[in-house]
């Protein structure tokens, strides 16, 4: 192997540890009354809420779902996305 073949398969196991190394930093976390929350915890209390508001507002206009179970669970689900890519990303 010659010089450059070494140097290149340096520069590749630099760049390889770099991006295995990354997601070695600290976890996402809220300071809420002197406790570190999960910041995925926080998204997902605040999506129940959100889910609980828009079944609220369903409701008063008379909507009727064919699956609810499915249907929230699923808001769930996409507010608790939303919203950790919203504050969090």
């Amino acid at each position: 192997m010659s010089i450059n073949g070494h140097r290149a398969f340096l520069r590749s196991g630099l760049l390889l540890a770099s991006l295995l190394l990354t997601g070695c930093a600290r976890a996402p976390s809220f300071d809420i009354l002197g406790s570190f929350f999960p910041a995925w915890l926080v998204c997902f209390a605040v999506a129940i809420v959100l889910t609980a508001l828009t079944q609220w507002v369903l409701q008063r206009f008379g909507v009727r779902l064919a699956f609810p179970v499915l249907a929230y669970a699923s808001l769930a689900a996409l507010y608790t996305f939303a919203l950790w890519l919203i504050f969090v990303r």
